[in-house]
């Protein structure tokens, strides 16, 4: 099957998705405290799992957890800077200290950099900076990941990329560098790990409105940017959280090593 019938029964599979039940599993989620990163705690908290939040600010990952136990679920918060490796090594092993495994990783945190900067001009600490956590955060995450959800049996890896991983464009140099890394190492992992009973994907969305959208995209560009996506309209935070939760779920038994878009048709055009 190419990619496109691959693509469709993707797509599928999504429209009749019906009820995940994730009790008794655990998910870490990096970048959890707002945003795509809070959406998917939520909601693997709302299948059932509980969640153990990475992120480096306090107080909105601090809400983060007392929404989830608001809904009657359970979380911590494991203050991380996911570009350290002491820090990635902890946040682990804070997450399997409490919960007694890990089963899901959704390796989300990350930075836009500098955006519309030629790369003649891009600052070389700003580069560094976005390499580091982008895609070092995510390379760190999955070193330590792994072994636990090794020894738990077996479970499923995302990694945040973006359509920017799979096009290049004017957002800065060291955004589409990390996310095209982003998807070489979901591949290389996936590779490596599948047969042994992880799976490890890629989401790749389009705009979506968060902070960081707002941060890169002004409002005086939001016409132009409806127009990059054919379904006429930006994306929200569940919809990603929702093909995230699917990945990690029985439903996308079959795949690995993918980078899924979600991207309102744009990557079509």
């Amino acid at each position: 099957m190419g990619p496109g019938g691959r693509a469709t029964e993707i797509l599928l599979t999504l429209a009749t998705l019906e009820h995940m039940s994730f009790e008794g599993k655990v998910a870490l989620v990096t970048g959890g405290s707002s945003g795509i990163g809070r959406a998917a705690a939520l909601a693997f908290a709302a299948e059932g799992a509980r969640v153990a939040i990475a992120a480096r600010r306090a107080t909105e990952s601090e809400e983060t957890v007392a929404s989830i136990k608001k809904q009657g679920g359970e979380a911590i918060f494991v203050q991380t800077d996911i570009a350290q490796p002491e820090q990635v090594e902890r946040m682990v092993k804070t997450a399997v200290d409490r919960f007694g495994r890990l089963d899901f990783a959704f390796n989300n945190a990350g930075v836009l950099g500098s955006a519309f900067i030629p790369t003649a001009d891009y600052e070389i600490g700003t580069w560094e900076q976005v390499i580091s956590i982008n895609l070092t955060g995510v390379f760190l995450s999955m070193k330590y990941e792994i072994p636990a959800i090794l020894a738990s049996g077996g479970g499923s890896i995302v990694n945040m990329s973006s359509v920017a991983g799979q096009v290049g464009g004017p957002v800065g140099i060291g955004y589409y560098a990390s996310k095209h890394g982003v998807i070489g190492a979901t591949k290389a992992a996936a590779n490596e790990y599948s047969a042994k009973g992880i799976r490890v994907n890629a989401v790749c969305p389009a705009v979506i409105k968060t902070d960081m959208a707002a941060e890169a995209f002004p409002p005086e560009m939001e016409e132009m940017l409806l127009s990059m996506h054919p379904i006429g309209r930006l994306g929200v935070s569940r919809e990603v959280a929702d093909v995230v939760t699917f990945l990690c779920s029985e439903k996308a038994s079959f795949i690995t090593g993918h980078a899924l878009a979600i991207d309102g048709g744009m990557l079509s055009r």
